[in-house]
């Protein structure tokens, strides 16, 4: 069955709050095996609101809205819904009643305007609301149905969890199941990767696959099979991760909700290696994510943020003459970070990372943006240059993803 999810309120189109109840909807309805091939949101306007519910409805078996059933002047997606409907409100008194012993229970008295709550849509279902005062509704017309749910997230999930959703499933029979597999992939581009596996996207019916961009240079690609159950879903993307592994698997680091900082720890914990940082131009900011994880107190020994020369030399053990010879920015510096850190902290793997994050600092040998990254271990000493371009936090974001990158693929090496 397809469903449209139309999400209500002036406040939405203005940014002042967060569509939280669209991404619950959908999460939900998916999970359960309707297809949710269209969101909508509409400010509190009568004209236009019966205007996206009728399109809604020419091209959706299941039109969900949230929010505009509250007390106010504003609050009109039941008189909408109601209107291209065809039909009366009506009071339905046993809401009436109810919305009444609420307030008596809150020991306050009921504004008038609250009778507005129990002005149902005639011949509608109405479902109960256990965590406010407006009730929901359910209509249908001409074989599709409208459901009216509440905007408070806490009201319209309890609702549409206990009420909702079974009286879907009843009234739809099982619609079999959802299940989407995230497979996080770093140190390749959006279009690289594309062109690695047109042939799966331009092939994909059962299941589908699709690139998202995210923060940091990471790329994710999304798989969504349908099935009559969780677990013939499951097996169907399973054929196709499997086909991408052979194909990008040195490029993916994780699925689902793991992060690089977990899957690195997790990588040296089973290991059992020790690792330290010696940060200069990320700040501490790859240990902070190091230590995001729980547990990272198995594998990470400590860190120094030495960004100053002087700290190099006396905390790390960097040696004077390396930086009068080559500069702080230099692969020869990185090295020496990684080596003395190492030493320092009497690590498996020592981390040295330092570059120029600007905006300033940079010179035509040595541009904003150009960092070293260094790694010491029971592989020898290795040594990356990057470079980035791009406002100072996002080059230390950068900076970070990819060094976390490197020692996965470092410890990845050792056997």
């Amino acid at each position: 069955m397809i469903v449209e999810i139309v999400t209500t309120g002036t406040e939405l189109l203005l940014g002042q709050i967060v569509n939280s109840n669209a991404a619950y909807l959908a999460a939900k309805l998916n999970e359960f095996g309707f297809d949710v091939l269209y969101q909508t949101t509409v400010g509190d306007n009568r004209e236009r609101m019966q205007e996206v519910l009728l399109h809604a409805l020419r091209r959706a078996d299941i039109v969900i809205t949230s929010g505009g059933l509250g007390p106010t002047q504003g609050d009109i997606t039941r008189e909408v819904t109601a209107k291209i409907c065809n039909r009366e409100l009506q009071l339905h008194q046993p809401s009436l009643e109810r919305i009444k012993e609420i307030f008596a229970r809150r020991m306050v008295a009921m504004p008038e305007s609250n009778v507005r709550q129990a002005m149902i849509p005639e011949g509608a279902v109405v479902v109960n609301n256990d965590k406010g005062t407006a009730p929901g509704v359910i209509l249908e017309i001409d074989g599709k149905m409208i459901v009216n749910l509440p905007g408070p997230p806490s009201e319209l999930k309890s609702m549409f969890q206990h009420s909702v959703l079974p009286y879907l499933q009843k009234h739809f029979g099982l619609q079999g199941t959802i299940i989407s597999r995230v497979l996080h992939t770093y140190g390749i581009s959006e279009s690289v990767l594309e062109e690695q596996i047109k042939d799966f996207i331009l092939s994909q019916s059962n299941p589908t696959l699709a690139l998202l961009v995210r923060q940091g240079g990471e790329i994710i690609i999304r798989l969504t099979a349908k099935g009559e159950s969780a677990e013939a879903a499951k097996l169907l993307i399973a054929g196709l991760e499997e086909k991408l592994r052979q194909r990008i698997g040195e490029f993916i680091f994780g699925v689902d909700g793991q992060s690089m900082e977990l899957v690195v720890g997790q990588s040296l914990s089973a290991k059992r290696l020790k690792i330290s940082f010696a940060e200069s131009c990320t700040g501490g900011l790859v240990s902070s994510r190091m230590t995001d994880v729980a547990g990272s107190s198995d594998y990470l020994l400590g860190s120094i943020v030495c960004y100053d020369n002087s700290i190099k030399i006396s905390q790390v053990g960097v040696p004077a003459e390396i930086l009068a010879a080559h500069g702080a920015v230099s692969y020869q510096t990185a090295e020496a970070m990684a080596s003395g850190i190492r030493n320092t902290f009497k690590s498996d793997i020592g981390v040295g990372i330092t570059g120029i994050a600007g905006p300033g600092g940079g010179s035509a040998d040595k541009p904003v943006g150009l960092v070293f990254v260094a790694i010491d271990g029971p592989l020898g000493l290795k040594h990356y240059q990057l470079n980035f371009s791009g406002q100072r936090t996002y080059i230390k974001d950068r900076t970070a993803k990819t060094t976390l990158n490197l020692v996965r693929q470092y410890v990845g090496e050792l056997s």
